[in-house]
């Protein structure tokens, strides 16, 4: 149905980009984003697409193209990272708003200042209440594999949501890895034609859309999202065994590695999921019971799914790889802390910051974490503050800004 390849993170979405043939694109470079626009330029240059493609000068005007065009009933899409994404904030709620189903690959890229072009989630989480859902990936092979889910799930007429498809820049936007790629006939059935509710163009239909919601009727929509929110639940699951019987890769909110019996858990999402995996392949054949669940679903989150699939463990470690300035953790350990709030019995919870601005996390660290857990799990108790794992302790002292 398909064949072997080797892609880059980019190029997978780019890819899949081709695959689905979206009405419209707009388009403004950022890196680590910027070589899928290129790849998919290429596509557009050679006839390989249809696809209207916009050059725009900003990242506010690519997500404002965007939604003109979703309006118009057209099937769109557009692609950014980092400031790119900060700077369509505005319009990424008006997006969610309307209910408009647009599909953005997002190259995730720590946010400044201070400049840096390497990989942290800090931008997708500054966005993690805009009304979005959120799928991350692990490797290439996921980035393909949920932009074309993606597709359905935001089209669903009882979603109606925009997607963000999150990856790790230079981590898997830039790194090449073998990928199993749909024939374009199955990827084209899989993802089928855009049959749009209402269009603004649309003589015979005519709506108004964007207008002024006062106090008697605002509350009203916004409760009409966060349902769709719920049913967003009920229909990833559903795309995904649809998507398994496709092609053999099985996909649900999350993976749980080697979690049958064990009482010291990890949560992570992202490209650290594989180095996870390797400890605790390690840990495992040392005879200890740790084990692994990887987020893929952020948004919306699954509390009740994730609370059941920890309710045999001990202690849990959650990897955050941005900061929530302010509060008592990242922004998934305090999604998982809250989950984890109704259980009968306790379950013991630390939160790790890692990675900002792409700085490497190894086996050793995260088995540090899984030690960390045995001393936690002995004392019976745990620490809330937020242990930093891997910074340089002597570099904290410096002055942020440094005289020339």
């Amino acid at each position: 149905m398909g064949k072997r390849v080797a892609m880059t993170g980019n190029d997978a979405a780019a890819e899949a980009m081709r695959q689905i043939d979206p009405d419209v694109v707009a388009a403004y470079p950022i890196t680590p984003q910027t070589e899928l626009m290129h790849k998919f330029a290429e596509y557009v240059a050679d006839g390989k697409v249809s696809t209207e493609f916009v050059l725009v000068e900003s990242e506010h005007s690519a997500m404002s193209a965007t939604v003109g065009a979703s309006t118009a009933g057209a099937r769109a899409m557009t692609a950014t990272s980092s400031q790119g994404l900060a700077l369509m904030f505005e319009i990424l709620h008006i997006a969610s708003g309307l209910r408009l189903p647009i599909v953005m690959p997002m190259v995730n890229r720590a946010l400044s200042a201070p400049l840096n072009i390497h990989c942290d989630h800090s931008d997708s989480m500054s966005c993690r209440d805009t009304g979005w859902l959120q799928l991350y990936a692990e490797n290439t092979q996921e980035v393909y594999d949920n932009i074309l889910m993606a597709v359905r799930i935001a089209e669903h007429p009882e979603v109606l949501l925009p997607v963000m498809i999150c990856y790790d820049g230079f981590i898997i936007s830039h790194t090449m890895e073998a990928v199993e790629i749909l024939d374009d006939e199955t990827a084209k059935r899989f993802v089928g034609e855009y049959q749009p509710k209402l269009q603004l163009l649309d003589v015979e239909r005519p709506v108004t859309v964007g207008a002024l919601y006062l106090p008697d009727h605002y509350f009203e929509a916004k409760v009409q999202q966060a349902r769709a929110h719920q049913t967003a639940f009920t229909v990833i699951q559903e795309i995904a065994q649809e998507f398994t019987k496709l092609c053999g890769r099985s996909y649900d909110y999350f993976e749980s590695y080697r979690m049958e019996d064990a009482e010291r858990a990890i949560i992570v999402l992202g490209s650290a999921a594989g180095t996870a995996k390797e400890v605790v392949d390690r840990l495992r054949s040392a005879g200890e019971r740790v084990g692994l669940i990887k987020l893929r679903v952020f948004r919306p989150f699954p509390h009740h799914e994730l609370a059941k699939a920890l309710g045999r463990t001990r202690a849990v470690a959650v990897l955050d790889r941005s900061i929530a300035f302010g509060s008592i953790g990242g922004p998934v350990y305090l999604e998982v802390r809250s989950a984890l709030l109704d259980q009968r019995e306790r379950v013991l919870v630390l939160n790790y910051v890692y990675g900002l601005g792409g700085r490497d996390i190894f086996c050793e660290d995260i088995g540090s974490v899984y030690e960390d857990l045995r001393r936690v799990i002995e004392m019976g108790s745990t620490e809330t503050e937020t242990i930093y794992l891997g910074v340089r302790q002597e570099k904290l002292e410096q002055p942020v800004h440094i005289e020339v």
